[in-house]
């Protein structure tokens, strides 16, 4: 995978989780074709007009809204904030085996989808009892529209990651049978320098957990290494919500320890679980 090495340019992710896919079926089609297209996967597509400044900066025109089991989704042509946001030359755009072809943002070939919240949900609420559910029903949508637009590559917004699409759309399938969810499919790991040393952190993480990860890289460890242990850590969190207090635990290997250590975020300040991985001497 490939994990990324600057985050001085971060570019913010927006409030509202979004996907973005590139699908040979979307190139030079009408917006006719793509209504029946949807009709038929049983999505009820319903065209909209505006839906509000940030949605319109998002989706272009046509703009629907797919209705699966209990979830609502806005989807349509990708606009440019969401092509910005998924610009995969930018340091902060992660990419999971994934090699977009040329002209990908040209092509008319990009379509976004934004799952709506519940009305009268708050962010809160979304975010500790009805996320799970409701990211589980748009994630089986996913599957559906990968299919239909015989997508090659989805871009996650919470992560700012990049993955191959049959990949994805495997993996979801996975979760859907076992229950466990796709962690680097849906959680980016990103190397970060600074004065203190090198370290590794989770960006995505904290729509399913409340809470991200981030560790320094012990001497002598490599980048997949930490991966793979935070990839543990995350895939728990992920299952089980969040770390609550400071803890202890075995590591992966024989007289390996891990530190947890959360923290608290406040209104403009994200939760972050600082792990420190060490040895028995």
């Amino acid at each position: 995978m490939d994990v990324g090495n600057l985050d001085a340019l971060i570019l913010p992710v927006p409030p509202e989780p979004f996907a973005l896919i590139v699908g040979a079926g979307m190139e030079g089609g009408s917006s006719e074709a793509a209504e029946a297209s949807l009709r038929r996967m049983g999505l009820k597509p319903e065209r909209i007009d505006g839906d509000g400044a940030d949605v319109a900066a998002r989706i272009a025109e046509p703009r629907f809204r797919l209705t699966f089991g209990a979830v609502s989704v806005l989807a349509g042509p990708a606009a440019g904030a969401a092509l910005d946001l998924a610009d995969p030359d930018h340091p902060s755009t992660s990419l999971l085996a994934a090699s977009l072809p040329r002209r990908w943002r040209e092509r008319g070939a990009c379509w976004v989808f934004i799952p709506e919240r519940e009305p009268g949900g708050d962010g809160a609420a979304a975010s500790s009892s009805e996320q799970p559910t409701r990211m589980r029903e748009f994630f089986k949508m996913m599957v559906l529209l990968i299919d239909l637009f015989d997508a090659s590559h989805i871009f996650w917004s919470p992560a700012r990651l990049w993955s191959d699409a049959p990949q994805f759309r495997a993996s979801i399938a996975e979760m859907l049978a076992s229950g466990m969810p796709p962690v680097l499919h849906l959680v980016a790991f990103r190397r970060q320098d600074n004065g203190a040393g090198a370290s590794v952190g989770t960006r995505g993480l904290v729509l399913f957990a409340g809470q991200e990860l981030e560790a320094r890289i012990p001497e002598g460890w490599t980048v997949a290494e930490m991966v793979r242990r935070l990839s543990r850590l995350a895939l728990d969190m992920m299952l089980n919500g969040p770390i609550r207090h400071a803890r202890t635990m075995r590591g992966l290997e024989a007289g390996e320890w891990i530190d947890l250590l959360p923290s608290a975020g406040g209104a403009s300040q994200r939760s972050t679980v600082v792990v420190d991985f060490g040895r028995d001497s």
